[in-house]
């Protein structure tokens, strides 16, 4: 995941809105979100490779979403998986607060991260590269591959047209937040942020939807949670131009 716009108990009818692109090599072998047989109140899609997963959201409804924490180079290259961090948080009963401690604990044993996780009472997010751990209060944000809210170009592009959909109207257009993320544009070179790269790359990873001979957004993801526990997950796979939609009722 490294792109997300989301709004948080900002909306109505929604507790939440997030509209997410995943970016990773094409050559990673990814399962689509679908319910896990071995943990059949999951619904995410899978990394084959180390078994984690970027994004995803349980029957009762616990979510939780991560994206990487860009810095070339890296300090240091840890084995455990940062997709295991998604995937520990939806597996347990623990409360939002108490994995945000084990976060805090446990943290320095994987690269650079991005969590936001919650459930239907609150929302938090941590960055082992960040200050502090936070309790997100109602409102949109914006989060890539640095810190929540960072402004990199396409954070700004993004949040822009996402705040101006859900202020247009009082309905959600589904379709709209997925178009969104779909902008193929570069930044102009003066905005490029700095992470270490050089500014072939920096350009390339530059807009909301990454398009390179071996890297790129591979999926657009859209969840709903209506405030009558309607969860709507939709997700569009670009490579073979798969769409699925899972719509069901939070459990209580």
């Amino acid at each position: 995941m490294c792109l997300a716009v989301l709004a948080y108990k900002h909306h109505p009818d929604y507790s939440l809105i997030l509209s997410t692109n995943r970016d990773e090599f094409y050559a990673r072998p990814t399962a689509p979100a679908d319910w896990w047989e071995d943990h059949n109140d999951i619904l995410a899609g899978r990394d084959i490779e180390k078994g984690g997963t970027w994004m995803g959201i349980t029957r009762n409804g616990r979510y939780a979403l991560i994206t990487n924490y860009r810095e070339y180079p890296p300090e240091k290259q840890y084995p455990t998986s940062r997709g295991s961090l998604v995937t520990d948080y939806l597996k347990s009963d623990v409360t939002p607060e108490e994995y945000g401690k084990t976060l805090m604990d446990e943290g320095g044993q994987y690269d650079g991260f991005n969590l936001i996780w919650g459930d239907t009472h609150s929302l938090h997010y941590y960055s082992n590269r960040g200050p502090e751990l936070q309790e997100i209060p109602p409102g949109i944000y914006g989060l890539s591959n640095h810190l929540l809210n960072t402004p990199w170009p396409k954070l700004k592009k993004a949040k822009l047209a996402f705040a101006s959909a859900l202020y247009r109207s009082g309905s959600i257009d589904h379709s709209e937040m997925y178009s969104i993320l779909q902008d193929t544009t570069p930044a102009p070179e003066e905005e490029l942020p700095n992470t270490g790269m050089d500014k072939e790359w920096e350009r390339a990873l530059s807009p909301c939807f990454i398009e390179t001979p071996n890297y790129g957004t591979r999926t657009t993801t859209t969840l709903f949670i209506a405030k009558d526990g309607t969860v709507n997950f939709n997700e569009h796979t670009h490579a073979t131009n798969q769409k699925k939609t899972h719509s069901f009722q939070l459990s209580k």
